[in-house]
């Protein structure tokens, strides 16, 4: 199934250094897939060269004129600039000349422009972001992570809908377990919020397995897919899991050199250390989607380097080929109809 992909290319830390190269190494690797680069003509051109030559016939250059900085503000983004690369990439999508959008930009004004441009998926009263973090039995997702920092009970239960098809989706899964955030298992604990989620989850047909604590995220059992939670309570959960495995790296690195003997050692234990790292490499986890809007949209590190960025956009091809924002639309106006 050939995929049109709308790239920010002057988004993120690093710009097109990055999104370029990342953007040809995807081509060369997928001979079904159409990019579209938005950003200044004049720079994409110099990154590109002559590489671009063999993949002229998959490669669109769409200049834009202005960008969305890194610490700019969502509404000033949103209002006065509306042709940066960030608003004509998503524009690409609302006009049906791509099937997704990939940016590495300020979350922010990434989500605010995205609703503004896309606008939501009825039923559906807020966006979410969602992604994948590394565990003990491969990985699990969670949602939100940043983008509604108060939420009702009404807004996790929508969580829970469209984390679930994503999941089915993207991991072929037929009922995805599904585990609700909390400081315990028991029924008795937790605020007011998650308590009435979970009556309305437990009221649904969600493959709802009940409350699940921290230690789920990432070395939790088997027995979760998927873990719903405000923005409040999964971005900190997001940014300490990402801290806790610098403190690992750094501590790691510091151990193994200091002095012959652990230089040694490291040599030794060297394969077991790159499988480690391996799996738990950030890289191969990054790309987030942004779902309840009605089209597709995925948000990569500001930081990514090439291959971070490479399965940003993989993300991307395996979200349209599994048609994810319209099972997600089916799934949510199912559920109204049942609910009436």
């Amino acid at each position: 199934m050939s995929s049109i992909i709308a790239i920010d290319a002057m988004g993120g830390d690093y710009g097109p250094e990055v999104t370029v190269p990342a953007s040809l190494e995807c081509l060369k690797a997928n001979s079904d897939l159409k990019l579209i680069l938005v950003g200044d003509e004049v720079v994409l051109n110099e990154c590109l060269a002559h590489d671009h030559i063999q993949y002229s016939e998959r490669l669109i250059i769409h200049h834009a004129s202005q960008q969305v900085e890194m610490d700019e503000s969502p509404q000033k983004a949103l209002r006065g600039k509306k042709d940066s690369s960030m608003r004509v990439a998503i524009n690409q999508v609302r006009d049906g000349h791509a099937d997704a959008c990939v940016s590495a930009g300020n979350t922010g004004a990434l989500m605010a422009i995205a609703r503004f441009v896309l606008k939501m998926i009825p039923g559906i009263d807020r966006p979410a972001i969602i992604s994948t973090l590394p565990s003990v039995f491969g990985h699990t997702h969670i949602l939100d992570l940043g983008a509604n920092v108060d939420c009702t009970a009404e807004h996790l239960y929508q969580f829970a809908i469209m984390g679930e098809e994503v999941v089915k989706a993207v991991e072929n899964i037929a009922e995805p377990k599904i585990g609700l955030l909390n400081i315990g298992e028991e029924d008795m604990k937790g605020n007011g919020q998650v308590k009435a989620a979970a009556k309305l989850f437990e009221a649904s047909s969600l493959n709802y397995i009940g409350y699940v604590e921290g230690d789920s995220i990432n070395a939790g059992d088997e027995k979760v897919d998927l873990i719903v939670t405000d923005g409040f309570v999964g971005n900190v959960a997001l940014k300490a899991i990402e801290g806790a495995a610098k403190m690992i790296g750094t501590k790691l690195k510091s151990a193994f050199s200091q002095n012959m003997f652990t230089k040694l050692t490291a040599v030794i234990a060297f394969p077991a250390l790159k499988i480690f790292k391996q799996s738990v490499d950030p890289r191969m986890y990054n790309g987030a989607s942004f779902v309840g809007l009605r089209g597709l949209v995925i948000k990569s590190h500001g930081g990514a380097d090439i291959l971070a960025f490479k399965t940003a956009i993989h993300l991307a091809e395996i979200e349209i080929s599994q048609n994810v924002t319209q099972k997600i639309s089916a799934k949510v106006a199912a559920t109204m109809k049942n609910r009436e």
